[in-house]
C-alpha cells in the first residue's frame, strides 16, 4: 500500500474513532439526563424568594411549593434571601448546583432591570438562571391625594406640565420608579422623584398628603382609595384588574402604555432540560389550579403560569425596554 494512502486510511480511521467516542459520550450524557429526571426529585427542593416573609412572593412560592410537593412526593421548602434589590437571592440560585433542587422566584425587576441598574453583578440572569415560567402579574396605580385638582390622566397630565409635581416610589428600580418614569418620558411632563425604603410608609404618606402622587402597587393602595384617602387615576396594565374594576388603564386615556409587574419561576441555567422541563409542567398545573387562582384574584395578582420560552421572550424584551429607561433618565441602585 501506498505511504499517502495509509496515512489517509489511519487518519480517517482516526476521525471515525473521535466521533465514535462523541456519539457515545453523546448517548451517556442523554441517559443519565433521562435517569435524572425519572428520579428527580431525589431530595428536599428549595425555592429560594427575594423578598420578605408575608409578601406576594412569598405567598406565591407557599402555594407552590404545597402542590409540588404532593405532586412530586418530596419536601418543597420557601427559603427567604432578602437584599440588594434581589441581587443576593439570584446570585445564590444562579450559582447553586443545576439539579433541580434549588430554584427562584424572583421580581422581573430583580432580571431585567438590575443587570443595566447595578455597576457591578456577580451573576447575568440572561446566562446563569433559566426562565421557568412567568408566575402571575400585578399592575401598578397612579394615585393622587384628594387635595389635588385631578380626576383622570388627562386632567393630572395637564397639570403636571403647569405645576411641579413630585412623587413617591419604593427604591430606586422599584416598579413604581420605572414605570413613572416611562410614562412621563412618554406623555411629556416633569416630575420629581422621592424614594422610599419600600411601599408600607409610602402608602401612609401619600394617604395623609405629606406626598400628593404614586405609581403603586395596587394591591397597597387599593383600600385608600375605596375609603376616599386617595384618587385612583388609572392602573398600569393593559386590562382593568378584577381587585378595582372601576378605575380605568392609562391606554383608555389614549396612550401605549402598559405595564405589569410579574413573577418569574427559574432554575440555575445548566439544570438539565429534562428536569427542567418536569418542573415548568408541574409548576405550570398547580398555579393554575382553581384554588390557587381563587386565592390570589382578590389581592389583585393575577395567575399567568406561562411557559418557560414565553418567560424568556418577555424577560429580554423587558431588559432592552428598561435599559433605555434608565439610561435617559441616569437611574442608579440606591
Amino acid at each position: 500500500m501506498m505511504p499517502a494512502l495509509a496515512t489517509m486510511e489511519t487518519s480517517m480511521g482516526a476521525q471515525r474513532s473521535l466521533l465514535m467516542t462523541i456519539a457515545v459520550a453523546g448517548c451517556g450524557f442523554l441517559v443519565a439526563t433521562q435517569v435524572l429526571a425519572q428520579s428527580y426529585p431525589q431530595r428536599a427542593i428549595r425555592i429560594i424568594i427575594d423578598r420578605p416573609a408575608g409578601s406576594t412572593h412569598d405567598l406565591l412560592a407557599r402555594a407552590l411549593s404545597d402542590k409540588l410537593s404532593a405532586s412530586l412526593k418530596q419536601t418543597v421548602i420557601v427559603e427567604n434571601r432578602v437584599g440588594a434589590g434581589g441581587n443576593l437571592a439570584a446570585e445564590f440560585v444562579a450559582h447553586s448546583t443545576p439539579d433541580g433542587s434549588t430554584l427562584l422566584v424572583a421580581l422581573d425587576t430583580t432580571l431585567t432591570v438590575n443587570p443595566t441598574l447595578y455597576k457591578k453583578l456577580s451573576f447575568d440572569p440572561r446566562t446563569d438562571l433559566r426562565p421557568l415560567s412567568i408566575m402571575a402579574s400585578t399592575s401598578n396605580m397612579l394615585v393622587v391625594h384628594p387635595s389635588l385638582p385631578v380626576n383622570s390622566v388627562a386632567e393630572f397630565v395637564a397639570y403636571a406640565k403647569a405645576n411641579p409635581v413630585s412623587y413617591a416610589h419604593g427604591g430606586n428600580g422599584s416598579p413604581g420608579h420605572l414605570t413613572m418614569e416611562l410614562f412621563r418620558m412618554m406623555a411629556g411632563f416633569p416630575a420629581t422623584p422621592v424614594p422610599y425604603r419600600g411601599n408600607a410608609q409610602l402608602a401612609v404618606d401619600l394617604a395623609a398628603g405629606q406626598i400628593k402622587v404614586g405609581f403603586v402597587g395596587t394591591s397597597g393602595v387599593i383600600d385608600h382609595v375605596r375609603a376616599g384617602r386617595l384618587k385612583g387615576l388609572a392602573v398600569s396594565s393593559a386590562q382593568r384588574r378584577s381587585a378595582a374594576p372601576d378605575i380605568p388603564t392609562i391606554a383608555e386615556a389614549g396612550y401605549d402604555f402598559h405595564r405589569e409587574t410579574y413573577y418569574v419561576l427559574l432554575a440555575p441555567a445548566a439544570t438539565p432540560e429534562p428536569v427542567t422541563e418536569l418542573i415548568e409542567r408541574e409548576a405550570r398545573s398547580a398555579l393554575q389550579a382553581p384554588d390557587v387562582v381563587n386565592r390570589f384574584r382578590p389581592v389583585n395578582i393575577d395567575i399567568v403560569a406561562s411557559s418557560g420560552t414565553e418567560a424568556k421572550a418577555r424577560l429580554e424584551a423587558d431588559t432592552r425596554l428598561w435599559a433605555k429607561v434608565i439610561e435617559a433618565t441616569g437611574m442608579r441602585a440606591d
